[in-house]
């Protein structure tokens, strides 16, 4: 929010002396020195290699037996439709050494379900000095991206690997992933330990392969669900969940129907339905009109 709405929080109200991001933090000394001098202070800036790895997070409360933990930021995707990736920047991943430190403190605490995060928590590499680097970029069959493949470090499944084995009595669930970084390796890391949880979120956004190529998800319905079957082969009593965008832009009633089919073909346990609302500065907002009636979209 402080990226998107700096200039309007300051010009709609006197209460508000400081805007800061969260990739600012280190520079809140100054930016509170300058507000003790009545003058209004803003940092928005993202930065390309913050991760927070030297934080260590507070927890509101230290009894809960489930904890978060945040393991990359930003996303690179670009899909049409999403501000996120002019919110939060260009995705970065923490050092898995510092991933598993603050993991092997919450079992000692007794915690025993840990969900690991990030904006595009599977697209998750780590090339810090510590890590093996090699060659290897992984895509779910089908699944292609927008930006050139990113090769080498530390990957998803290795990092799900040694997550797990901190504790094998913890539960281990990671949210939210893109389909395109699903690969075998990871479904099969997934499958080969227990405490894993086998609730995957699979989000779609839509079930018509010409929306999907508006939205530049980079994949087609066929892709889709050739990796669900694919899951659900490997995974057998996995759980599905996933999100759907209703009334994108152009969409007609046929390429909607679409979508409706494919939730009737994959049966998922959950999903989570959004009405569309254009974001500035997206290629959406560029490139298309929001020509679906507010009426269609709630329908």
């Amino acid at each position: 929010m402080a990226e998107r709405l700096k200039n309007k929080v300051l010009e709609r109200t006197d209460m508000v002396d400081l805007v800061a991001g969260p990739d600012s933090y280190r520079d809140l000394p100054r930016l509170l020195t300058l507000t003790d001098n009545n003058q209004k202070s803003v940092n928005v800036l993202l930065s390309l290699d913050e991760t927070y790895a030297d934080i260590t997070p507070v927890r509101l409360n230290e009894n809960s037996i489930s904890a978060f933990v945040s393991i990359m930021r930003g996303c690179d995707n670009m899909c049409t439709y999403c501000i996120v990736p002019f919110t939060r920047g260009r995705e970065r991943s923490r050092p898995v050494s510092s991933i598993l430190k603050e993991v092997e403190h919450l079992s000692e605490k007794g915690v025993k379900e840990v969900t690991l995060l990030g904006q595009n928590v599977n697209s998750y590499r780590d090339i810090s000095t510590d890590t093996k680097i090699d060659n290897v970029t992984s895509l779910a069959d089908g699944f292609k991206t927008v930006y050139k493949p990113k090769r080498g470090g530390l990957r998803f499944a290795d990092l799900l690997d040694r997550v797990a084995r901190v504790n094998p009595e913890m539960r281990i669930r990671f949210t939210s992933p893109h389909p395109k970084d699903f690969p075998d390796e990871v479904i099969q890391m997934i499958g080969d330990h227990p405490n894993i949880c086998k609730n995957l979120h699979m989000p779609a956004q839509s079930g018509n392969s010409d929306v999907l190529e508006r939205m530049r998800r980079g994949y087609t319905r066929e892709a889709y669900l050739e990796l669900v079957h694919g899951i659900r082969r490997k995974l057998p009593d996995v759980s599905l969940s996933s999100d759907f965008i209703c009334g994108f832009c152009g969409e007609t009633d046929e390429e909607f129907e679409d979508t409706l089919t494919l939730m009737e073909e994959v049966r998922y346990n959950q999903a989570y339905l959004f009405a569309y609302s254009m974001r500035e500065k997206t290629t959406a907002h560029r490139r298309f009109k929001d020509d679906v009636p507010a009426d269609v979209k709630q329908r």
